[in-house]
């Protein structure tokens, strides 16, 4: 083992996904909310659509990068970080909510959710049965991503009780947030940590407020390149420790690309919307599947029959097809506890935390 190496690569990975994280939550993540605010989105809605594209940034990136990096035999991290992140985002995410504060939701809402979510991962195992994505595979995925967004945006015509409950749900916030006492004591080392990363991050980003445009599309270009700081550092890591990428991409880095979704769900969550950190959790998981795998296979089929290269793309699914299994069962599981009395309580979100821990042990002890 090469400790330097593996040192090196592992602190710029935990440093990269610090960034990351920063980025997404303080400056992705609020563009996309002024935009949902001018749309007048309701809450499920924006977190299934919006929120979730916005949280999912960093998996795409690093699916895109990874599939390109060398002559495409790492797109399995790309993969591996999609299909880990699924996972984290059924488990940890939802249930560290429930933790902050137990989520009621809206029955059809999950029901939508849910079904489109089983859909896309059986979209998924159907096309790593042969370990080779095609491209009328790859384009089945965008087109049920848009249909998917079709639903939601019609969804308020069909269901206009969901509207009204989000419009209560939204005055019950505000009303909790303005009962809560502020905390102006000392500020710890590390808010002053993130204030300042955030205030340097801010000199290219700009404000959110005043140019929210220019937020959006600089938080992109930050997040592509960290992303492929984060592909580059994973191979080495894994070349140093003789650990498989894939594993590491499963675990470290898709825990680390899904801190933006925890930390915006948990806040929503703690703000009395149950609907909308379930719908960012779920609906992270379908654009993650659907548009975070499509999209990159799609594009690279499209430049390889340009360059004369096979019209497909393969993928090793020995590590991955198992993973995909058990996102399988995680999606019953979490539909089983939001159906019980229509709310995931803080018992079952310990649960679900508990269940995220026995699939890392089990990944690291060659599951």
């Amino acid at each position: 083992m090469d400790l330097i190496a593996a040192g090196g690569s592992l602190l710029i990975i935990l440093f990269a996904i610090y960034i990351l994280a920063i980025m997404t939550d303080e400056y992705f993540i609020p563009s996309l909310d002024h935009i949902s605010g001018l749309l007048n989105i309701p809450s499920n809605v924006a977190g299934a659509s919006l929120m979730a594209m916005g949280s999912s940034a960093p998996e795409l990136a690093i699916a895109l990068t990874a599939l390109f990096e060398g002559s495409g035999e790492h797109s399995d991290v790309g993969i591996g970080t999609i299909v880990g992140s699924a996972v984290f985002n059924i488990l940890v995410i939802t249930g560290a909510s429930a933790l902050a504060r137990p989520a009621k939701i809206t029955l059809s809402v999950v029901i939508r959710d849910c079904l489109v979510y089983v859909l896309s991962i059986a979209l998924l195992l159907y096309t790593f049965y042969d370990g080779q994505i095609h491209p009328l595979e790859a384009f089945s995925f965008l087109v049920v991503y848009l249909t998917y967004l079709i639903i939601l945006y019609k969804w308020n015509s069909w269901f206009p009780e969901d509207v009204l409950a989000n419009v209560k749900e939204a005055e019950e916030s505000e009303q909790l947030l303005s009962e809560q006492p502020t905390d102006k004591g000392q500020r710890s080392i590390m808010v002053l940590m993130k204030d300042g990363t955030t205030k340097v991050l801010g000199i290219f980003a700009g404000s959110v407020e005043q140019a929210y445009l220019r937020v959006f599309f600089v938080s992109i270009a930050i997040i592509i390149m960290l992303s492929w700081i984060l592909v580059k550092s994973v191979i080495v890591f894994g070349n140093a420790t003789s650990i498989p990428p894939v594993i590491i991409a499963l675990t470290l880095l898709a825990a680390g690309t899904s801190a933006p979704d925890m930390i915006s769900s948990v806040v929503v969550a703690r703000q009395g919307r149950g609907d909308m950190a379930v719908a960012n959790a779920v609906g992270s998981n379908i654009f993650d599947i659907l548009v975070g795998l499509g999209f990159p296979w799609l594009l690279a089929m499209g430049i390889g029959m340009m360059t004369g290269a096979p019209a497909f793309v393969e993928v090793g699914t020995a590590d991955l097809l198992s993973s995909t299994l058990v996102l399988l069962g995680t999606v019953f599981v979490l539909f089983l506890f939001l159906y019980t009395e229509r709310t995931l309580s803080r018992i079952e979100g310990g649960i679900l935390i508990f269940l995220y821990v026995l699939y890392v042990l089990w990944i690291w002890l060659g599951g």
